[in-house]
């Protein structure tokens, strides 16, 4: 049987989320999940994740915290700063003024940041593409260092407002690297995990730092640094053995376990950077399930999707979330989706 074409729909103002949920009065864990399931299709909300999951199954969550990763050029424009090189150097987006897209960048161009730091512009990064570059600090700079003294949260236009860090930061975070929240597990609160391990749902952690989400269409995701504990490929393996499921929260948590899974599906503690682009010509061998947001039509998540999903799952939620009368809200202030498959 041939594949679905590309999941593709038109994304109306309205259905954008533009504040956090709780200053619309809506608490993080009461934003609503679409359960997709091969047989049905269940509108819930996040609290009820417990009696949705079953005893056994293993949640695995992303503890990157999320950077205050945008600062403001000398000369005006924006810059988003995706992430720091094992060599030092930093991977930067020059912003257009209006913020809407990514602005002019040319090899050997210098940008002055607040206070005083230099970056040389070396080329494309990776090359091929125009938007993200590779850029050498004057003299050696941590890059988490200096955004918390210097940095603000980057924020796209959809946002109203201007939203604390905290807003953007998952409740689990504890290890700083990203450039922007990994927020299909922002709905997540305390009170919801402590509910989940009395159910018998296993929690553990992996961390895979996100830069800059903001690709172009069909773009293929950046490579991103990930981290895989070995107790968490333990836990991985014994979930599996027993028949129950893994279900990663976000599509970060996808690419990391499958990045360090060999071809039967066992996955491995690792560290390192992944280029890892998953889809239908690359399905999931470790996930078998996904809690995450809502994607725009041609974004690399929706591939993703698609590879632990399959096609068809994936095709009837977001034919569900767009032309249904729920009216889910997409971004990182938005709704959710549990795809079970």
């Amino acid at each position: 049987m041939s594949a679905l074409p590309v999941v593709e729909f038109d994304l109306p103002r309205a259905s954008e989320a533009t504040a956090p949920p709780e200053a619309r009065g809506v608490a993080r864990d009461e934003v609503r999940m679409l359960v997709a399931r091969p047989d049905e299709l269940v509108h819930n909300r996040v609290r009820d994740l417990p009696e949705t999951l079953h005893p056994g199954d293993l949640l695995v969550v992303n503890t990157s915290a999320t950077l205050p990763a945008a600062v403001r050029l000398a000369d005006g424009p924006l810059l988003h700063v995706s992430t720091q090189l094992d060599d030092g150097d930093w991977v930067v987006e020059v912003r257009r003024p209006d913020n809407r897209g990514p602005g002019r960048t040319v090899a050997g161009e210098q940008l002055l940041l607040p206070g005083g730091l230099r970056l040389l512009v070396r080329g494309e990064h990776p090359v091929g593409q125009s938007r993200l570059w590779r850029a050498t600090p004057a003299t050696p700079t941590d890059r988490a260092a200096y955004l918390g003294d210097h940095g603000t949260p980057i924020s796209y236009g959809y946002v109203d407002g201007e939203w604390p860090l905290e807003a953007r930061q998952n409740v689990y975070a504890t290890v700083p690297g990203s450039a922007e929240m990994p927020s299909a597990g922002r709905p997540l609160t305390e009170q919801l995990l402590v509910r989940l391990m009395a159910r018998g749902v296993v929690v553990a952690p992996v961390v895979l730092h996100t830069g800059v989400s903001s690709q172009e269409d069909h773009e293929p995701p950046q490579p991103e640094e990930y981290a895989v504990p070995e107790a968490t490929a333990r836990l991985v393996a014994s979930t599996r053995e027993v028949g129950r499921r893994v279900v990663a929260v976000g599509t970060t948590v996808v690419r990391a376990l499958e990045s360090v899974a060999d071809r039967r599906g066992r996955v491995h503690p690792a560290t390192g950077w992944t280029s890892l682009v998953l889809g239908p010509d690359r399905p999931a061998r470790v996930v078998d399930g996904l809690l995450t947001g809502l994607h725009e039509a041609g974004a690399s998540h929706i591939d993703l999707l698609r590879a632990v999903a399959g096609d068809r799952l994936v095709h009837r939620a977001y034919d569900e979330a767009t032309s249904g009368p729920h009216r889910y809200l997409w971004h990182e202030f938005g709704d959710t989706m549990l795809f079970l498959p």
